[in-house]
């Protein structure tokens, strides 16, 4: 019987490869996309807030004056790009978006400051992108700090108290990302994304292809069981998504320097059982519809849509409203994304997301049993 099986599936293997083959579309979908969203969203999607366009008013125009302005440019998180002459320039450049944050400081400035008085400094800042700003007012915060924290140490030295230190002595340690660079939290979610897509659309088309070509009329009257149909149709696929994920890995380590900390086997287990529940969604789309173009519609609009919104992947879920976090519950890249950065980013083991593991692995066998189901309709 196993003898059997496997020679029921080898043909439909080999069809499909031939078939892949030929068709330019489907060599697109599983070629050319993954490494186009790799580059596009690697690369353009960004969520580093550095090098902010600046411009300075500065009143006092004094040594002093000009040492605090400078704490704002000694790192990459803001660039100078002009010095105004007057207030009047702060409308025509901040609307015509030519920068994003003024900084006024006050005529009074170093005067208050050597005595040893409260001044008060503007900034302006562009609130249109809200999360940039919100991350830019971040920033101007912890330099104003620091600056502040000099001039009332200096004070203290000046006054005899030389071993004054802060009461509370900070030192941040980030884990995972130190760098703390986008790219090494997109990457992981690329993955999950790009696989979600491509396993997705390319396998929503085969059976429709088969009924516009009129091949499923002889997979009907020969000795195939769906299961076997859905093995042959799958397997191609799964070879492929694989080499594309490891491209993507490799990819990733030379383009971002994004490693995987943890275990590579692990790694390799979870994404096979996502790729088979993916796998298997696309066949059941199949099964559902007539026509190529609207599995491929389909498809796009249940692997691209809902996975570049709902997952996780860009949009955090917590954010979201409680009803569209129910709905992001049947996703499975919600999962898998979970497990691909505790994997890459963590060097977590199972224990970290055994759960996680546990919902893909159902979720698999729920799309091939279904699929399974709709396919001897299709048959018989």
């Amino acid at each position: 019987m196993r003898y059997i099986f496997s020679l029921n599936i080898l043909p439909i293997v080999r069809k499909e490869f031939r078939q892949i083959k030929r068709d330019k579309r489907i060599l697109s979908v599983l070629l050319f996309i993954p490494a186009l969203m790799l580059f596009m969203f690697g690369y353009a999607l960004n969520f580093d807030v550095k090098h902010t366009s600046m411009a300075v008013y500065d009143e006092d125009r004094s040594s002093v004056s000009r040492d605090f302005i400078e704490k704002f440019f000694v790192s990459e998180y803001f660039t100078k790009i002009q010095t105004l002459e007057s207030k009047s320039e702060i409308n025509n450049l901040l609307d015509g978006e030519k920068v994003r944050v003024v900084l006024v400081v006050p005529s009074t400035f170093s005067k208050e400051i050597k005595r040893g008085n409260a001044t008060s400094v503007q900034v302006i800042v562009d609130g249109a992108n809200s999360n940039a700003a919100a991350t830019v007012l971040g920033y101007i915060n912890t330099i104003v700090q620091q600056y502040s924290v000099r001039v009332i140490t200096e004070s203290f030295v000046r006054m005899g108290r030389q071993n004054m230190s802060m009461p509370i002595d900070f030192q941040p340690r980030v884990w995972y990302n130190p760098e703390l660079e986008s790219a090494k939290f997109l990457v992981p979610g690329l993955i999950a994304f790009i696989l979600m897509v491509t396993a997705v659309i390319s396998t929503a088309l085969a059976i429709v292809r088969e009924r516009e070509l009129g091949t499923m009329e002889q997979l009907m009257v020969s000795p195939i069981r769906p299961l076997e149909l859905i093995l042959g149709k799958t397997i191609p696929y799964t070879i492929i998504s694989l080499i594309a994920t490891v491209t993507i890995l490799f990819l990733g380590y030379i383009l971002f320097d994004v490693s995987i900390k943890g275990s590579v086997v692990l790694l390799a287990l979870v994404t096979f059982v996502f790729l088979i529940g993916s796998l298997g969604m696309g066949i059941l789309i199949s099964t559902l519809v007539e026509t190529q173009q609207l599995a491929f519609m389909i498809a796009v609009f249940v692997s691209m849509l809902l996975t570049f919104i709902l997952s996780g992947f860009v949009f955090p879920i917590r954010n979201m409203p409680v009803i569209i976090q129910a709905i992001t519950y049947a996703l499975p890249a919600r999962y898998f994304l979970v497990a691909l950065r505790a994997v890459i980013l963590k060097g977590a083991g199972l224990s970290a997301f055994w759960d996680q593991a546990l919902i893909l692995v159902l979720y698999a066998f729920i799309m091939i049993g279904v699929s399974s189901l709709r396919m001897r309709k299709i048959l018989t």
